[in-house]
Formats: C-alpha cells, structure tokens, sequence
C-alpha cells in the first residue's frame, strides 16, 4: 500500500462499502494519478483526497477521463494514470452510452463502477443494477422484473483488454486486480462491490461480512476477462445458502421461502455458468 491519498473523514453513511473501497483504490493507485467523477453517492464532494479530482453531472461518466487522458497524451505525460468513478446507476443506465463509447473506441483509462445496487444518493431508487427481489423506494413489494445486469461481461465483450470485478471483502484480490490493471494500456474496467447499509436495511457492523456472504453464495462472483479470457479469481470450496445473505438485509425482508428458493436456482444456474467459461475466451 502507498501513504494515504483518501485522508480520514467523510460525508457518507456509516458502514459504507463505497468508503472503504476507495480508501483500497487510491492506496493502491497513490497520488500520481487524475480521478474524474463521484463514484458512491455524494462522495465527489465529501471525500478528502490529495489528487486532483473532476466531476461533471453523474451522467456523464467517464467523458472528463477522455478529455483528461488526451490532453496528458499530447503534452506527452505517460507517467500520469487517469481512473473515473461512477455508480452502478449513472453506469448501467443513464450513462451507457457514454461508458459504451470509451469502451469502443478503447480510451486510456481505468473505469471503477461503485456497484450498491441502487440510485442511493437520490432517494434508494431501483436500478438495473438492483438485484432480483429487493426492496427500493421504488420497488416497495421487491423488484419483480429483471435480473441483475451483467454490466461487466456487457463491457468485456466490447473487447477491451482487461476486465475484474471486486470486493471490499476480499481486499487482496481488489489489489491484485488494481495494480494489473495500472500497467495494462486502453480501458480497463473494475466492478466494484459495495454494500449500502441505508440503501440494503443492515446493520452498519455488517458490511464486510455481507460483502463476504455475497461471493460465498454465488450472488457475486469474482472473475477477470484478460485479453478476452475468463479467469475466476476466487471459488468458495462450497456456497452458503443464498438465505445467510439476504437474512442480513431489511431489503430481503418481503420475500417468501420459495422467492429465496427462486434465487438460489438462479445463482446455481449462474455459477454453473461461469465455470463453463472459467479459462475460454468470450472474444
């Protein structure tokens, strides 16, 4: 780890995976590097940080990272890394586009999506993100339509060089992936995995360990797409039931056993998926 780049203090909820993901991100990245947008929530304009940082509206997500990175390019600055944050709604939504376009034409970047499942700052709203059958402000009864979107499989098949998901449960592997990432050339994107306890209704003690149960059960899977090959970085000798994950959260608290027996038949479905493609190429 570098010295700290994300000093001590915020304005984020207590308990906040976004918070501690970060703090993993820029001691990994340390302070030669440009950051451009928010990320978790409002933490554009609440975190301390000891490098220059840019933001634009959430929808703009990684449109800044663009021009930043040309302009280093014709002034000839290799040695400065430029990184974007966005939330997995500005991500997966409103800003597709926008992280489809960087993708495609392979821009010089590393795009970090804050994943908490939700639009968080502006009231716990559903996202496309938003997993199967959880509570949002605007899925009261649980979402009952759709699926989580794979949005990191989505960018690796635009052909990108290097693609990972993370989580703050598993900070290792986090770092591991971040630095690969810090000396690969064009875009590189990290799917991170950041409990909300306002948004997911647990206690503000519970975040690591419900980020752990995540990748334990299957509801998220650690994997990298390198050069078009899948590589799982992490397989639970046996998965924990889906139930020890969603009993943690307030979000879960509507289903019914056979909802939770729905879900578990999906993430075997998806598990059983992922090891077939675990060490082929997808592009």
């Amino acid at each position: 780890m570098a010295e700290e780049v994300r000093l001590p203090g915020h304005g984020l909820c207590p308990g906040c995976g976004g918070a501690i993901a970060e703090r993993i991100i820029f001691n990994t990245v340390g302070k030669n590097v440009i950051l451009f947008g928010g990320g978790v929530c409002a933490s554009g304009g609440t975190r301390l940080l000891q490098v220059p940082n840019y933001g634009l509206h959430l929808s703009g997500i990684g449109l800044g990272a663009v021009g930043i990175t040309r302009a280093l390019k014709v002034r000839g600055r290799t040695d400065i890394k430029v990184i974007s944050m966005a939330g997995d709604g500005a991500a997966s939504d409103i800003g597709l586009a926008k992280l489809s376009g960087a993708a495609e034409r392979n821009e010089n970047f590393i795009q970090f999506v804050m994943d908490n499942e939700a639009y968080m700052n502006t009231g716990i709203q559903r996202s496309s993100q938003t997993p199967w059958g959880a509570w949002t402000t605007t899925t009261p009864m649980g979402k009952k339509v759709g699926q989580k979107k794979n949005l990191p499989m989505i960018v690796a098949l635009h052909g990108v060089p290097y693609v990972a998901t993370a989580s703050i449960a598993y900070p290792a592997d986090f770092v591991a992936k971040i630095k690969k990432a810090l000396d690969i050339e064009g875009y590189r994107y990290i799917h991170v995995f950041c409990p909300c306890p306002t948004g997911w209704r647990h206690d503000t003690s519970k975040s690591v360990e419900i980020a752990r149960l995540a990748v334990l059960s299957g509801m998220f899977n650690l994997y990298e797409v390198e050069g078009g090959k899948v590589r799982i970085t992490f397989k639970p000798k046996e998965h924990v039931p889906v139930g020890d994950y969603t009993k943690l959260q307030g979000r879960f608290g509507q289903l019914k056993p056979e909802d939770i027996a729905a879900m578990q038949s999906y993430v075997d479905v998806q598990w059983k998926n992922m090891l077939e493609i675990d060490g082929k190429y997808v592009y």
